[in-house]
């Protein structure tokens, strides 16, 4: 059999997971957190934040972060929402 689902098999990338590897030993408080684990994590999502909005060509504050993939949905719809409430139907 030939399975050609990369998406749910590929391999990360290396320093992908040296990054995970170092979050998880070192950085693995609550970033909403005021002890001083919560703050090294904060610190990690902030320069997550700062590498995304670069890599995406948008400015850091225009990166937002979610629990989930059902919060994003609803953010999402939400913000379509927002856009056409008001607005004349087609």
């Amino acid at each position: 059999m030939i399975y050609l689902d990369n998406a749910a098999t590929t391999q990360p990338d290396p320093k992908v997971v040296e990054v995970i590897e170092e979050s998880l030993r070192d950085r693995w408080g609550n970033p909403s957190s005021a002890h001083e684990a919560g703050s090294r994590a904060k610190m990690r999502l902030e320069e997550a934040r700062v590498s995304i909005a670069s890599l995406m060509g948008c400015h850091d504050d225009e990166v937002f972060f979610t629990s989930g993939g059902t919060e994003a949905d609803n953010w999402a719809l939400l913000g379509v929402l927002d856009f056409w409430q008001g607005k004349k139907n087609h």
